[in-house]
């Protein structure tokens, strides 16, 4: 029994059963995903309110990011090779470590703004989800731009740690919020397609996989709001 690209059955399941599975395939990625973006809260709060332990572990804040990247990078690599516990794992090492570079945020931005631009990011969040499993409209389209959006962020924000601009910094802002927006509801119409490509399985990996996914454009598009909104303390 297989399934077609366009998720029509070539067996006899019911359309209901895939719909169903579907279903129960994002409910744990959303799962995941909030339980990440938690882990983070509490990590990056708990950090910060520890004077002592933020002093003691700012100094190797830069460390620390190029941890946190090297454990995307082999998470990526080894998803397929690794057992749903070990992905989970490298997850929440992920999303910990996360919060400990992101405690620096409560001694940059006042508290309230914090909490506000959360909740305008979980708002805008949910609405480009929504939008992404109701929209008849194919998004594979938008690839290309958002890929080339993205380098171009990069980039951009290399080159703007040596030029120190203040007005460069905000269109980096507002292209990174256009780009993070997009991959939201991209990724989200993706993460359908590729479970429906896999078959409908039950892979406790794939889960895990997504949730980095959409756990990765709702922190940048925060960011990236909490830049152009976000209140600094003085």
């Amino acid at each position: 029994m297989r399934y077609d690209n366009s998720y029509s059955l070539t067996g006899a399941v019911p359309p209901g059963a895939l719909q169903d599975s579907t279903r129960t395939f994002m409910n744990r990625v959303y799962a995941w995903m909030a339980g990440g973006l938690f882990l983070t809260g509490a990590v990056a709060w708990g950090v910060a309110s520890n004077e002592t332990l933020f002093a003691a572990i700012a100094p190797y804040f830069r460390i620390l990011a190029l941890v946190q990247l090297a454990v995307v990078f082999a998470f990526v690599f080894l998803q397929r090779r690794v057992s749903g516990a070990v992905a989970a794992a490298m997850y929440l090492a992920y999303a910990a470590l996360t919060g400990v570079t992101f405690s620096v945020l409560f001694y940059v931005f006042s508290l309230g703004s914090i909490a506000g631009v959360f909740a305008i990011t979980a708002t805008s969040f949910l609405s480009l989800s929504v939008f992404a499993t109701v929209t008849k409209r194919d998004l594979s389209g938008w690839a290309t731009f958002l890929f080339i959006g993205l380098i171009g962020i990069v980039i951009a924000g290399i080159v703007n740690i040596f030029l120190g601009s203040g007005l460069m910094g905000f269109v980096i802002a507002c292209a990174s919020v256009l780009v993070f927006a997009g991959l939201t509801a991209y990724d989200t119409q993706k993460l359908r397609q590729i479970h429906a490509a896999s078959g409908y399985s039950n892979s406790a990996t794939l889960p895990i996989s997504g949730a980095l996914t959409l756990y990765l454009d709702f922190i940048n598009l925060f960011l990236a709001l909490l830049r152009l909104f976000g209140n600094r303390r003085n």
